[in-house]
């Protein structure tokens, strides 16, 4: 399984499915996919997309993070791509590439 970011379109594809994405959720998985394999706290993730300190940031990353698997994923409540640890943050799982 593969996902691959268009940027000129701020898409995305996965499983043979294309879909838009918002210009957070376009940040987000570009800034996991540019890490696969690294744990990223949603305060750094915060940090690095909204560029201002991490304030109660946990459910706003959450929720972005769950739409983004909306649209990438097989099976959302059974993420391959973008896993969840649970008190650390998020890894994009480079093995589903």
């Amino acid at each position: 399984m593969i996902v691959k970011l268009f940027p000129e379109e701020r898409s995305v594809e996965s499983n043979g499915k294309k879909s838009k994405l918002t210009p957070k959720e376009y940040k987000i998985l570009d800034l996991l996919m540019q890490n696969p394999g690294k744990t990223m706290s949603s305060e750094e993730i915060y940090t690095h997309i909204w560029q201002c300190e991490p304030f109660a940031c946990e459910p706003i990353v959450a929720v972005h993070v769950r739409h983004i698997r909306e649209k990438i994923e097989r099976d959302p409540s059974k993420p391959t791509f973008i896993k969840s640890l649970w008190g650390r943050g998020y890894r994009f799982n480079m093995n589903s590439i």
